[in-house]
């Protein structure tokens, strides 16, 4: 934790930036109280605390709904302006974008979870001795129980972390195992924005959906993994890969729908547009590894059954 005298003279002397990330969950709130033999100090990585946070920061949405979920929430004294859920998350104007010293500084915190070293934000949080943590993207289901664990360690709630993750696992495996069995499995398209940005099956969305049995198309516009899975497709391209559904992650974003789709000049022939298989997803939930993945495997195995 760092020490008062300390952090009152760097903000008064104002040469130094600091910033943080939050996160959310779908069990908002929780016990205010720390886990039955939740001990300190806690280490996890190369973080020691010394004592229970009672002040946290989160400049990650993600990890601001890990931190409600595990029971934290009380704990939770501010988060970033893109942590919308849940509703009671003490949302505030700081900015993981472009982080402040001086802003998060002001919120005193014991600890502070960001999910990007955005600024070398991270360095000057510890030149501040502010305790911070880094839960960056995760790229598949393991990282995020890990995530959800770790933080559960460090804000005295593991058990709940642990009875967390326990929930997830059951509930995918439950939904996968939901899924009817196909001759042929069914191909997608998931869409992060109108200009055809989309997400292959070697990024973190794209391995939850296979446990849906479905084909990610995008797979083949970054077969050696240039482009971090993250390609843009032609029209052409993905007209001649007519996928047989198609998941909208830019419904809120871009105001996209079945209808606008529909509507695209030279989409009409596409299986997925031509049988009504086009899903508008939860634009938060789908771009969060957080607890509400299970949402989100729900609301696409529903509608691709």
């Amino acid at each position: 934790m760092q020490p008062r005298h300390v952090l009152t003279a760097l903000l008064t002397s104002a040469a130094l930036l600091l910033g943080g990330c939050a996160g959310g969950d779908d069990s908002p709130g929780g016990p205010a109280s720390a886990s039955a033999g939740a001990a300190y100090p806690v280490t996890v990585g190369d973080l020691t605390l010394p004592q229970r946070p009672t002040k946290i920061v989160s400049l990650s949405p993600t990890a601001t709904e890990m931190l409600f979920a595990v029971g934290a929430g009380p704990q939770v004294t501010a988060v970033d302006d893109q942590s919308s859920y849940p509703a009671e998350a003490p949302r505030t104007n700081l900015t993981a974008f472009k982080p402040s010293a001086e802003a998060v500084a002001a919120k005193n915190p014991d600890l502070v979870v960001l999910s990007d070293d955005i600024d070398k934000i991270v360095d000057q949080l510890r030149t501040l001795e502010i305790p911070v943590f880094v839960t960056p993207s995760a790229k598949n289901l393991d990282q995020t129980y890990a995530q959800i664990e770790q933080l559960g360690q460090l804000t005295g709630h593991p058990a709940e972390a642990t009875a967390l993750t326990g929930r997830m696992r059951a509930d995918i495996d439950k939904i996968a195992a939901s899924v009817p069995p196909r001759k042929k499995p069914l191909t997608y398209y998931y869409e992060l924005d109108p200009t055809l940005y989309t997400v292959t099956s070697k990024t973190f969305i794209g391995s939850v959906l296979a446990r849906l049995q479905l084909t990610n198309v995008a797979d083949p516009a970054d077969a050696d993994g240039s482009k971090g899975g993250y390609p843009q497709l032609s029209q052409e391209a993905l007209v001649k890969a007519n996928p047989d559904v198609i998941l909208l992650a830019d419904s809120k974003c871009c105001k996209q729908s079945a209808a606008t789709v529909a509507a695209r000049p030279g989409w009409s022939g596409i299986t997925a547009v031509k049988t009504g298989k086009i899903v508008a997803l939860d634009d938060d939930i789908a771009s969060r590894w957080g607890p509400r993945v299970v949402d989100l495997m729900r609301s696409v195995a529903d509608a691709t059954a």
